[in-house]
């Protein structure tokens, strides 16, 4: 099978390059350059270019190719679809769009989230775009028959990244590194709320079982873990890799992103909503997709990637401060807190 990454060495394509590569798959990855922490796998063909530069440029490096699946990594706007549909209209079998999970509605009527929950997020600017691409690629389904699956992933995560809700998704480990120094640790709300984490691995384990499958051309596909866990058993299972005991403070989001306008979207848009997703679809018709790897091995496989190399330990400077600044904030509303 011939397929085209464009990205293809993110957190999560990196996982999904290397299986099909070992799948036998004929891969080929189109990219303005190499990632360092997730370099291209052995086996696949490189193809230099940038898919956000000149149209033209881009149209003649893929003149006259053809595959039986393109997936898209890194469209997040209805203006990259448009580019995609141009340059990839009867020249595959089926278009891959990489959506998310964030854009089922929210705050959620149901708690079990399905393919068939509402698209609706008016708190996150990123998952509007995405349910605007979704829009765009199914009405071009329905009217050209464009083939076009959607994949929605969750809070994918592997070796390089510790997904915890307020931490530094660019600098995960200054979050590790506030534990080891005995700090307060914010943990949004009473930290009850419902949540899935997928190890990058076991998404691709899912992921891959779609590509060139003719069942899944229009339709839509939730790939997460099973293991359901609220906040406190995350974070405090981060404590017990650590060998630590954290002192934890739960904190209103509404406090949080008060001082942090991130977390409009990222906590009030997503992860202080209780979600549990139902994976039944992409099992139906990938019934060898399973999760092995649960989060307290995850998190465990992490936190040595990162100890491996010193260099990976990298901090943000602003995060830390501004913890401290919305503690302050909340001791003084709540004293004796």
């Amino acid at each position: 099978m011939k397929v085209l990454f464009i990205g293809g060495t993110g957190l999560i394509s990196s996982a999904c390059s290397e299986l099909a590569v070992r799948g036998g798959m004929e891969l080929t990855i189109l990219n303005r350059n190499q990632s360092e922490k997730y370099p291209a796998p052995e086996g696949a063909r490189l193809l230099p270019g940038d898919v956000h530069g000149d149209f033209a440029s881009l149209a003649r490096l893929l003149d006259g190719q053809h595959f039986d699946a393109v997936v898209d990594w890194i469209a997040f706007t209805p203006e990259d679809i448009e580019r995609d549909i141009r340059l990839f209209s009867g020249k595959t079998g089926q278009f891959v769009f990489i959506s998310s999970a964030s854009a089922y509605q929210k705050p959620p009527k149901q708690y079990v989230i399905t393919e068939e929950t509402p698209l609706e997020n008016p708190f996150w600017e990123y998952s509007r775009n995405k349910i605007a691409c979704e829009e765009r690629l199914r009405g071009e389904y329905q009217q050209n028959g464009f083939p076009v699956t959607i994949v929605r992933p969750s809070l994918t995560y592997g070796p390089s990244q510790i997904p915890l809700c307020t931490g530094s998704w660019q600098h995960p480990w200054t979050i590790i590194e506030r534990m080891k120094r005995g700090r307060k640790i914010i943990i949004p709300g009473d930290g009850t709320s419902l949540w899935e984490l997928t190890w990058n691995g076991d998404f691709a384990k899912g992921f891959l079982g779609l590509l060139g499958c003719s069942q899944a051309i229009g339709e839509a596909y939730t790939i997460t873990s099973d293991e359901v866990l609220t906040w406190n058993q995350i974070y405090g299972e981060v404590g017990k890799a650590l060998g630590l005991n954290l002192e934890i403070v739960h904190i209103p989001s509404d406090l949080i992103a008060a001082y942090d306008s991130n977390a409009i979207g990222s906590l009030i848009g997503d992860k202080v909503n209780s979600v549990v997703f139902d994976n039944r679809k992409i099992k139906e018709l990938v019934p060898e997709f399973t999760c092995t790897v649960n989060w307290a091995e995850g998190v465990r496989r992490a936190i040595a990637w990162f100890e491996a190399d010193p260099a990976r330990c990298s901090i943000d400077n602003q995060a830390d401060p501004l913890w401290d600044t919305i503690l302050a904030a909340y001791e003084r509303a709540y004293p004796g807190k």
